[in-house]
């Protein structure tokens, strides 16, 4: 683990892993907000120069190039980021591209089956697929009500082939994930490979799937955003919207240890 991530007496955590879409960006393909993540960018550059603030890190179900555009972008030198929902670990360290070492040949057989059902069968409704993932695939459609109705009729295909992926969603999409992998198994990896503990990390999140954060951390936190279940869990709730909401949160995790 990176001498600089070793406790400080001015920080109660090491790290905040956070979530990217409903946290750091909008859900929508909205503009990102340059500004303010800019200051956080600036927060991780103190983080990393006098190591008195909790460096920022990502879990995101993003494709790893993107996940890795943000985690360079904040500033974040120190600590690897989980990408495409564990399925990559990014680690800004040594520029390493790390996959989950339990998926098999067979596993991405599964993922490229369904890949081809769906551009036979779905892409000429209309859904597209996200680029860029490489064990899982996300499906997107400008009629959400019409994309989420398509749940059900998906997992039934994956259980008829014996394909090993499962099913869930965000607020615009479906993702479709290998049922041994997510993004607990990608931040079990991380802490592993860092020596970062659960005692000494926060998390941020906005969906069901971020609960996975929740379950590995020692404060969790959700903008105002989130959905009912993860405010349900979440020790601290801020009252402001996704990005501004995650601003908020930092500096509440900022504040020295007895101050939390």
């Amino acid at each position: 683990m990176n001498l600089r991530l070793t406790p400080h007496p001015a920080r109660r955590f090491d790290a905040i892993i956070s979530d990217i879409d409903g946290c750091l960006g909008p859900e929508s393909h909205a503009p990102l907000d340059a500004s303010s993540l800019l200051t956080l960018a600036r927060h991780n550059a103190r983080a990393v120069s006098t190591g008195d603030v909790p460096l920022i890190t990502l879990c995101s179900g993003r494709p790893q190039p993107y996940a890795e555009a943000m985690c360079r972008l904040l500033g974040n030198t120190l600590l690897p980021c989980v990408c495409e929902n564990g399925v990559w670990l990014y680690d800004p360290r040594d520029n390493a591209f790390l996959r989950d070492p339990t998926i098999t040949a067979h596993h991405l057989d599964a993922v490229r089956d369904a890949t081809r059902w769906f551009e036979a069968d779905l892409i000429p409704r209309g859904v597209v697929i996200q680029p860029g993932k490489t064990a899982s695939i996300s499906l997107w459609h400008p009629d959400t009500a019409f994309l989420l109705s398509l749940r059900e009729p998906i997992r039934e295909r994956f259980t008829r082939e014996s394909w090993p992926l499962r099913v869930s969603n965000t607020v615009a999409w479906i993702n479709c994930d290998l049922t041994h992998v997510n993004k607990g198994t990608g931040i079990d990896r991380l802490l592993a490979m860092t020596g970062l503990t659960r005692e000494r990390a926060a998390g941020i999140g906005d969906m069901p799937g971020d609960l996975a954060i929740r379950e590995r951390v020692a404060f969790f936190a959700s903008p105002v955003n989130a959905e009912a279940s993860v405010k349900a869990a979440s020790d601290y709730i801020s009252p402001y919207e996704e990005i501004e909401g995650v601003l908020d949160i930092v500096a509440r995790l900022s504040l020295p240890p007895a101050s939390v």
